[in-house]
């Protein structure tokens, strides 16, 4: 019997940690299937459902099952002596034998003993590696049980290291005494700076010789990456959300789990940390790590050691503890924030500890970005190939890939970059070499071309150039490089340059006001890298040269800005981008520090591409994904994925039918129409109507109601006009009236006091019954809020929130859809925008089985079949289309009659 018909037969056990709902079996037997089949399936499981644990339990049971197929085969194949075809590493399904295995028959011509001696040879050199990978792994199940098993080891490295240091730290200030005689200040700075030039550019060969060094040191090190599940989703607390919801499950002993992030999450180095910008830690690190491998090797070459002794390395970067680490993370489930505490505990960095446990581990968790962006995820060490990639969270995947691999530079960004990188030539010209020397002016051309193309001029204040011409023009990549005239310089060489050179981070310290290289110690570095922030928050328009008063506000702080050849290298990576697949935006504002030129993707599907095509099967899920035919064409199709090799599954809600009621208003108490397009939306008569409708709602719906408004603008017009009119003061009687705020940081803070006010008002019974909260589609709590119980026992959405049709880039997109594509989905993207957000929006009510809520839909385009089409099938399928108002509170007020007095 296959696998197909032991799902089919429900022989296939799904371990739980409670009696699963129905539609859990049917989604965890569906992933099954795409995993064995080698597929891409599209799961919708609305929230509440259990979605994040009917992934775990179905993804890790195929691959318990998988696993052990595996090792009986191999079991059988070593005991007869025979290898097994392809090592066992079954190519998917949805493979072609010519992309699978590669044609071992024999050569046209040629003996059939040389055959047969081939042929055998093959075999016998797959068992020796078989055998040497299940020595490998059977080595490290003991040494995960010895650590398990024998508390003493545990602490074991962790002493070595404390013994270590305090030689170093002796052997350091011994070193310190003999050196008092003489000043070696001159001696390092002039050190400091070869190393910035004579390191900046190696060749191939170069590069071979010192890697090749690295390499024989890890070469007992390596290890097959084991058949494993790569877990991805947007944000740090999710991604803890899943981890808890691996350790709650069955699979939560006995699963090796490693979570990879960022070094913003992971950094135990508080020196480090405290510089904040995600830019800046990762240089700082970077350095501390090159600081460390020299002063390895200087410490055999005692002529220079005088050198090295002001630079600091980072005291967590030891290879024994970070394997110390990688063990003990491997042995027990862990999060971010306990995978955090065991780093500082031994002493030891969990962000390269964790990548240490890539190959062995079983679940990987790591966010979009890491997976998404191919240098970050090959810098990882993230092997794809033959593996499973579950992508959660996935309604706004396509945008996720389309930010993740945009760029934008301003002018005055430029103009920075410029006179960093000119100071820099200038200082080391006499020793920079003939190819670098070359490149670095091939860069500033580059630059003057950039700002010559926005109507400036790159040796002026970006801030005091006014601009003659201003105005958007959209651009294809080609004639943006015609117009540059850049297209005779070859931007992959360049490119190249900046990755092997890294001038990028060399350049930090060069600025006009802030000559010469930093080689400060750390606690001096930060006053050194303030003055500098300042000088280039002094560049933007309308940033005197007094310092801000300090603030309380996270956002009230001027941001720690990297260098600003940065964000120019990853506008000339954008600009190797394919003709077709991107296009360029040069924004002409009033001055040139105001102007900018960004890249912006239009195929999101070449990046999707490249993981699609290596992994073996790949689950893209997410609680509404409604309409999925934008997954389909914008990236499956796009991408050459057959439409064989796409499954779909949308699964209902574990609610009763009759615990939600959507109705869609078609006009208001007044019999006004609602229709709430762009010409109509700011007429009196329509804002009046949506307070009408409020007020009326107000009067039956216990508890929380959430309205939701297609805009800030919009949102701000309407709450001043029912100020003014006295409707606000009406619905004020009934509902406490709450407003979304405008800064991320004051969101928690409004949604507290929102739950206060409606407990308060259940517990004390008077006239206000509840609370109103006045929010925004695509806003700060139109995602990632859960409105459950009283907290949201109505959902109104007001009108259809299209996006805006005139914008540049959705034209382009648009246009490029249907250049590509069949049946011209462009004209269908604005719709599938509309109802993505929708969707959304009003799925943040119902959280649990015994939740309710009603959903009102105030226009009377959401009747139209195509609309209703893609709201998702649990709230579809129980929608009432209402013409009037009148029939339309009616059923409201029985709907919450009945539910809130049951008896």
């Amino acid at each position: 019997m296959n696998m197909a018909d032991q799902i089919q037969e429900g022989s296939i056990h799904f371990p739980f940690p409670y009696t699963p709902y129905s539609i859990q079996k049917d989604f965890m037997a569906e992933l099954y299937r795409v995993l064995e089949a080698g597929k891409i399936g599209i799961f919708e499981s609305p929230t509440g459902t259990g979605k994040s644990l009917s992934l775990i339990c179905g993804a890790l049971s195929w691959l318990r099952d998988f696993e052990k197929k595996k090792r009986q085969e191999e079991a059988r194949f070593l005991d007869r002596g025979i290898a097994p075809p392809n090592h066992l590493e079954e190519p998917p399904p949805h493979m072609s034998t010519s992309q699978g295995a590669p044609d071992t028959s024999k050569p046209t011509g040629e003996p059939d003993w040389i055959a047969q001696f081939v042929q055998k040879k093959e075999e016998k050199d797959m068992i020796d590696k078989l055998r040497d990978e299940q020595i490998r792994k059977k080595k490290r199940e003991e040494r995960l049980q010895q650590i398990r098993h024998n508390a003493h080891l545990k602490y074991a490295a962790k002493r070595m290291r404390q013994e270590e240091e305090e030689m170093e730290h002796l052997l350091h200030l011994s070193k310190e005494m003999l050196a008092a005689a003489g000043s070696g200040q001159p001696e390092e700075e002039l050190g400091r700076e070869e190393e910035l030039v004579l390191a900046e550019y190696e060749s191939d060969e170069e590069k071979k010789t010192v890697s090749g060094a690295l390499e024989e040191d890890d070469e007992d090190l390596e290890e097959e990456h084991v058949t494993k599940i790569y877990y991805c989703s947007r944000t740090h607390s999710q991604l803890i959300q899943f981890v808890h919801e691996v350790q709650k499950s069955p699979f939560g002993k006995e699963t090796r789990l490693i979570s990879l992030g960022s070094r913003q999450n992971l950094c135990v180095n508080e020196e480090v940390k405290r510089l904040g910008s995600v830019h800046l830690i990762n240089d700082r690190c970077l350095e501390m790590q090159k600081n460390k491998h020299e002063k390895k090797n200087k410490e055999e070459e005692k002529a220079k050691k005088r050198k090295t002794e002001t630079r600091t390395s980072c005291p967590f970067y030891n290879y024994e503890q970070m394997q110390f680490l990688r063990d003990e993370v491997l042995m027990e489930v862990k999060d971010i924030e306990q995978l955090v505490a065991l780093g500082k505990e031994a002493q030891a960095c969990p962000y390269y500890g964790s990548r240490f446990a890539i190959p062995s581990a079983q679940l990987v968790v790591l966010p979009y970005q890491m997976l998404l962006h191919a240098a970050t995820r090959h810098a990882a060490g993230i092997k794809l190939e033959g593996q499973v990639v579950i992508i959660d969270e996935a309604h706004n995947l396509i945008d996720s890939i389309t930010s993740i691999h945009s760029a934008e530079v301003s002018g005055s960004q430029l103009c920075q970059a410029h006179s960093q990188l000119s100071q820099y030539m200038e200082r080391y010209r006499k020793l920079l070499k003939a190819k670098n020397l070359m490149y670095i002016k091939q860069i500033l051309y580059l630059l003057e071309k950039f700002v010559t193309v926005l109507g400036g001029n790159v040796k002026q204040n970006p801030n005091t150039q006014n601009l003659f011409q201003t105005g958007t023009e959209l651009k294809t990549i080609n004639d943006f490089l015609f117009q540059s005239q850049i297209d005779n310089i070859n931007l992959f060489k360049v490119q190249r340059y900046f990755e092997k050179s890294m001038v990028s981070r060399k350049l930090f310290g060069f600025t006009k006001e802030y000559g010469g290289v930093s080689i400060l110690p750390p606690s001096k570095e930060r006053s050194k890298l303030a003055g500098f922030q300042h000088f280039l928050q002094s560049l933007k328009p309308g940033t005197g040269a007094a310092p801000s008063s300090p603030s309380g506000e996270d956002e009230s702080r001027p941001p720690w800005l990297g260098s600003p050849l940065m964000q120019i290298e990853s506008f000339l990576a954008a600009l190797t981008t394919a003709n077709q697949d991107g296009r360029i935006i040069v924004s002409r504002q009033g001055s040139l520090s105001q102007s900018s030129l960004r890249f912006l993707l239009l195929n999101p599907s070449v990046h999707f591409a490249q993981v699609v095509k290596e992994c073996r099967a790949m689950i893209i899920a997410g609680g509404t994904m409604q309409p999925m035919a934008d997954f389909r064409e914008q990236l499956l199709e796009c991408a050459g994925i057959g439409t064989e090799r796409v499954v779909e599954f949308s699964c209902g809600h574990v609610i009763p039918p009759d615990n939600i009621l959507p109705i869609v208003l078609c006009s208001g108490p007044s019999n006004q129409q609602l229709e709430f397009i762009y010409q109509k939306r700011e007429l009196p008569q329509m804002m009046d109507e949506i307070g009408r409708i409020l007020c009326n709602l107000c009067n039956v719906v216990p508890g929380g109601v959430v309205c939701f408004f297609p805009s800030y603008e919009y949102l701000y017009k309407v709450q001043a006009h029912w100020e003014q009119s006295g409707l606000l003061t009406r619905l004020a009687v009934k509902k406490k009236i709450f407003q979304e705020p405008n800064r991320a940081n004051q969101v928690e803070q409004v949604l507290t006091e929102y739950s206060r006010c409606i407990k308060r008002c259940s517990q004390v019974k008077g006239v206000m019954t509840g609370a109103l909260l006045l929010s925004v589609v695509g806003g700060k709590m139109s995602e990632g809020i859960n409105f459950s119980d009283d907290l949201g026992r109505c959902v109104v959405m007001v009108g259809m929130p299209y996006p805006n049709i005139r914008s540049l880039e959705l034209q382009e997109k648009m246009a490029y859809l249907d250049q590509t594509l069949p049946n011209s989905p462009g004209k269908s993207l604005i719709e599938n925008l509309c109802m993505k957000a929708v969707n959304q929006s009003i799925g943040r009510a119902i959280r649990h089985q015994q939740d309710f809520a009603s959903i009102l839909l105030l226009d009377q385009r959401y009747s139209r079949p195509s609309i209703l089409a893609k709201l998702p099938s649990w709230i579809r399928d129980q929608v009432e289309i209402k013409a009037t108002f009148g029939p339309a509170f009616a059923a409201l007020r029985k709907f919450h009659r009945e539910k809130s007095d049951p008896s």
